[in-house]
């Protein structure tokens, strides 16, 4: 089994606004419409000293950064970074912290797997994850530590701008993994997050990702978070009872062996966009001769190799994929295939 085929059903599980985490509580003070409704485009709440406030329990929907946090921008990683990256890669995500349930660092909450719980006081917001440590954002005005013990989650700060919550954190170990697929970072990483609610259940996310020590340039990715109201967080330990780790298996060299060329008819019959539900839209386009799958909400592609023109594969991911048929060649599904079972995403126009 490897790492990306389960992944994929993480995705389907938790990405979807969850029907309810505790039985339907109403989240207090939240607007509603007159047939008791969460009115989820009312205006943003404020705080007492008219800032806003950002308290609430969201979902973010960075699942287009979940593979390659860098997306589709002109961004190189140093000589160091690249052999690092290319060993991880090669092995699935076997020993990421992830897969052995240590915490995720600054992609924390980012791929939507799972709610994040924002408290707001006046001078500090609390971030709660069902899967990661707390992290404390700290608005009284301090500063960040000048020369702070690495740790996973890094340190906190923020300040206002305008109706812009700008936080700014820094002292993370290099242990975490910036995506599922290994893209490393040292502990001179920066992360600058600017937060800011549209409406009661929007709010919109900044991150700018600056690391020196490890690519040539700062980036931004930007994702939108959606409040689940009359819900809470529940209590997850990866940990336990975990036996998963020590069965993850697969190389990445086997995802290109007896790959085949598919004809350009062939190539332009699976181009298309295809509903996968709680995923999204994913698109299959043609690219210099081979296809490659995009997940929604931004991301990067993946190549799709094929071994003959009924079996292909996910590269990268090590997800086989079919394309499903009427019997006159039309296509009608993508099917993807993990270990717990198939999933069919119908073709949309």
């Amino acid at each position: 089994m490897t790492r990306y085929a389960a992944a994929i059903l993480v995705f389907l599980v938790t990405v979807a606004p969850a029907g309810a985490q505790w039985l339907h509580y109403p989240t207090p003070d939240l607007p509603r419409t007159a047939d008791g409704k969460p009115d989820l485009n009312a205006p943003a709440p404020k705080m007492a000293d008219g800032k806003p406030d950002l308290s609430g329990q969201w979902r973010m929907n960075g699942i287009g950064y979940v593979f390659n946090i860098l997306g589709n921008q002109p961004v190189e990683m140093l000589p160091w970074a690249k052999d690092v990256y290319a060993k991880r890669s090669i092995t699935f995500a076997r020993d990421s912290p992830d897969s052995n349930c240590l915490p995720p660092g600054p992609n924390a909450g980012l791929f939507g797997m799972q709610p994040v719980k924002f408290v707001q006081t006046k001078n500090l917001l609390l971030i709660l994850y069902e899967g990661a440590p707390t992290r404390q954002v700290f608005l009284d005005g301090r500063p960040l530590p000048t020369d702070p013990s690495p740790t996973w989650m890094g340190y906190s700060t923020g300040h206002w701008d305008g109706d812009t919550l700008v936080v700014q954190t820094a002292g993370y170990n290099d242990r975490t993994w910036l995506d599922l697929t290994g893209h490393p970072h040292s502990e001179a990483l920066r992360v600058t997050e600017r937060f800011h609610r549209l409406t009661t259940g929007q709010m919109q996310i900044d991150m700018t990702l600056d690391d020196p020590k490890t690519y040539t340039r700062p980036w931004t990715i930007s994702i939108g978070a959606f409040l689940e109201p009359d819900t809470d967080l529940l209590e997850f330990v990866c940990n336990e009872n975990e036996k998963s780790s020590q069965r993850y298996t697969g190389d990445a060299s086997e995802a290109t062996a007896h790959e085949v060329k598919l004809t350009p008819a062939v190539l332009a019959r699976y181009a298309g966009n295809y509903n996968a539900g709680p995923l999204g839209i994913i698109t299959v386009s043609v690219e210099g001769g081979e296809l490659a799958l995009t997940f929604p909400t931004g991301g990067a592609k993946h190549t799709i190799v094929a071994r003959s023109e009924d079996d292909l594969l996910i590269a990268d991911l090590g997800v086989p994929v079919k394309f499903l048929k009427t019997p006159g060649g039309d296509v009608t599904h993508l099917r993807l295939t993990i270990v717990e079972g198939d999933i069919d995403a119908p073709r949309v126009k």
